[in-house]
């Protein structure tokens, strides 16, 4: 059994974390560090952005399996930098390593922020230096790093759970992640941003790849904002196995443990969109494939009249079957059901490809459920029984006043 608690990314054995202020932002934390007591399992997935930042290049050149230490500047992307931004990127590596007496290997590093700006890395090198001293465990550092990795994120993103797996071991599972804008992760194993790190004390092997990227699938990858694939997504799971456990590769307790907080994080993300007042889940059932399931997820929740009919709480639902049909996805308009929900308030908007409902007293009960801050949108394709569930958030005056004025 899963259990959610009060934790945060230092929660599992052995895991130590600091968040300061480098001087890269004008006042804000703005890098972050982490650290295992041991070196860890690494699993890491990276953005499928053909143009990808510094960091990210870095890291899967190296393809390290062990980290012992990530460290995180936000307030610059260290993107589109050139062979500087590389070398920044390897110097940053360097620095923590040496701080924490580690092989440059065993360090990763991300970067979020704005884009075609070179790091300082004075200030670079004197935040990393006081974050090595102040490394500790416990509530106020998984406060500060949580606070140091923000852009423009509005909350904090964290979650922490507890189980235990087959073999009788109780084992912690905690992870943090930044994300607001510039979100569409598709993020793949071995290959405005969302940078994510996952820690565990459980023992993980060469196994668990699969399973991860099924996770991240199912989670992270469903996850949109505003459609664009950031350069600098990075998600980087490490699992020391001071827990003492056995291999959990194919543990199911593990897995469904790591589902639970992925899919948290990723409703997080989702809910915090840069302007946003609503959450938007999407729960499409009936599907041909699992591929199909997840475009037709994908495409409603991207879509900016969908966004902004939810905003504007329009129950315009020729707006959500326009976003299937655009799909390209296969289903059968005789069979399709459209359902949204909102509060405690489930109403039945399409039933064999023709509404149910047509007076105004009916319109306004449909008003009703997609007034409140999380809207849920059920469709049922009607052709298979393959399903998926995603998240977006709604379009808003302020997501445009933001973008507006990113870089001044």
């Amino acid at each position: 059994m899963v259990e959610i608690i009060d934790g945060g990314i230092t929660t599992p054995q052995g895991f130590k974390a600091a968040g300061v202020h480098s001087g890269v932002k004008y006042r804000s934390l703005d890098l972050g560090m982490l650290y295992s007591e041991v070196p860890a399992r690494a699993y890491c997935a990276f953005t499928s952005n053909n143009v990808k930042a510094a960091p990210v290049q870095v890291m899967m050149e190296e393809n390290s399996k062990t980290l012992s230490a990530v460290v995180v500047n936000s307030g610059n992307a260290n993107a589109l930098t050139g062979r500087r931004g590389i070398e920044d990127a390897y110097a940053m590596k360097q620095a923590v390593a040496a701080e924490l007496n580690l092989d440059p290997k065993e360090v990763g590093v991300m970067s979020t922020g704005l884009i075609g700006r070179f790091l300082d890395m004075h200030k670079i090198r004197y935040g990393i230096s006081r974050a090595a001293r102040e490394l500790d465990v416990g509530r106020e550092p998984d406060k500060l790093i949580c606070e140091a990795i923000m852009t423009t994120d509005t909350i904090k993103k964290e979650c922490a759970v507890r189980t235990r797996l087959s073999d009788g071991t109780l084992v912690y599972i905690a992870a943090i992640s930044k994300g607001s804008g510039m979100i569409e992760p598709h993020v793949k194993v071995l290959h405005g941003t969302t940078l994510t790190m996952i820690t565990t004390d459980a023992t993980l092997g060469d196994d668990f790849a699969d399973t991860w990227q099924s996770i991240l699938d199912d989670s992270m990858n469903m996850v949109s904002v505003d459609g664009d694939q950031s350069t600098n997504d990075t998600c980087i799971l490490m699992a020391n196995g001071m827990s003492k456990s056995k291999p959990a590769d194919h543990d199911p307790e593990f897995e469904a443990a790591l589902r639970l907080v992925m899919t948290k994080i990723a409703r997080t993300i989702a809910m915090d969109g840069e302007g946003a007042s609503k959450l938007i889940e999407v729960q499409v059932t009936g599907a041909d494939t699992k591929d199909d399931a997840r475009k037709v997820v994908k495409t409603i929740i991207n879509s900016p009249l969908v966004k902004t009919a939810i905003f504007g709480a329009d129950p315009n639902y020729g707006r959500l079957m326009m976003a299937v049909g655009n799909s390209g996805c296969k289903f059968d308009l005789n069979e399709v059901r459209l359902t949204i929900k909102g509060g405690d308030m489930e109403v039945p908007i399409l039933d064999s490809g023709a509404p149910i409902f047509q007076d105004e007293r009916a319109v306004e009960v449909v008003r009703m459920a997609m007034d409140n801050k999380e809207v849920t949108i059920m469709v049922d394709l009607g052709v298979g029984e393959e399903t998926a569930t995603g998240w977006g958030c709604d379009l808003t005056y302020d997501y445009v006043r933001i973008n507006a004025e990113y870089a001044t």
